[in-house]
């Protein structure tokens, strides 16, 4: 067994043993360099992005949800249900009007330029002035620059951890500490399983690349760099990336993407139209007839994983991504 595997399973043994203590408020939070206060359970929050919104879900806090916005992907299955029953303020960005209507008492962001010192939503400072607290999934804001690069810039590599320290944060700031506890064993145990997948298939040597999208589909893409969440994922299962810029999603040419030659292309599906890209079947049809990329070691053996786009977020879908790339990779043949 891999040491991270055993550390990962070991480390999954002891959180079992504990209880989890109720909340006690006034609670205080830390959050991206803001300090939150809550009286009590949040009972109305507006998500602004998916990777919040599911993580409410699947602490089992649809009920708290009033509205939603920011969505790459179709809600998860089975959280359908749930989610018909909350209103989509916005598939894309809300306007701070549309957010504050719905008087909550909570809005969980998902990414800081959508509320921050350049918000597209908002400021926090605006939020806060009217003693709605804001809370920045921390996989966004810890050890990132968000005013350098489209998306912003990586100054250390994305952790892992910032995922279940959302879920232990915001399951504390709704009293399910519980429930907070029991998903991230599960997410640990699923990250266990799909590095124990990918071990013997001997990826020394393999590298990829991940195309998330193109504002046009002649121009140069928006692919993965080096140190955010896709980067991880790869790693995790014994990949390189072959883009190195730290910033979130650089655009890369695709002369210089065929010279690096990636053993593997990974390819983002999602459900949303903003870019020509965004569709996934357009992507493989510029991959198979454009002169560059159609010669590549990975098009013409057909190594292209499709993945949903909110797998290569910092949300729960980074775990199930992780699984369905490691399965994927592990039924090719790598001697072609």
């Amino acid at each position: 067994m891999l040491p991270r595997v055993a550390t990962l399973i070991t480390g999954l043994s002891l959180c079992t043993l504990a209880q989890a203590a109720p909340t006690a408020y006034p609670l205080t939070v830390e959050n991206c360099a803001s300090t939150l206060t809550f009286e009590h359970t949040p009972t109305r929050t507006v998500t602004i992005g998916q990777a919040g919104t599911e993580m409410l879900y699947a602490l089992g806090l649809g009920d708290k949800v009033v509205g939603t916005s920011l969505w790459f992907n179709d809600v998860l299955a089975r959280y359908k249900g749930q989610n018909d029953k909350v209103e989509r303020l916005a598939d894309n960005e809300p306007s701070f009007e549309a957010v504050i209507g719905k008087r909550p008492e909570l809005v969980a962001v998902e990414l800081e330029w959508m509320v921050g010192p350049q918000g597209a939503v908002g400021t926090r400072e605006q939020f806060h002035e009217l003693k709605i607290p804001t809370y920045l999934l921390p996989s966004d804001c810890e050890a990132k620059d968000n005013l350098v690069g489209a998306d912003g810039t990586r100054l250390a590599p994305f952790s892992i951890d910032s995922i279940y320290k959302s879920v232990s944060q915001l399951a504390q700031i709704f009293d399910v500490q519980d429930r907070g506890e029991r998903l991230n064993d599960q997410l640990k145990a699923s990250l266990a399983n799909s590095i124990a997948t990918a071990q013997g298939k001997r990826l020394k040597d393999a590298s990829a690349l991940v195309w998330f999208s193109s504002a046009q589909m002649d121009i140069e893409p928006f692919v993965a760099g080096h140190k955010g969440v896709p980067d991880f994922m790869l790693t995790t299962l014994g990949l390189r990336n072959v883009v190195q810029s730290d910033e979130e999603w650089p655009t890369v040419g695709w002369e210089t993407i065929a010279k690096a030659n990636p053993t593997f292309l990974v390819i983002a599906r999602m459900d949303r139209r903003r870019f020509p890209a965004d569709d996934y079947e357009k992507k493989l049809a510029f991959l198979r007839s454009d002169p560059v990329t159609r010669n590549m070691d990975a098009v013409k053996n057909n190594r292209i994983v499709i993945l949903d786009a909110m797998a290569m977020q910092a949300s729960l879908r980074v775990f199930e991504g992780i699984e369905q790339l490691a399965t994927a990779i592990n039924g090719y043949d790598l001697s072609k």
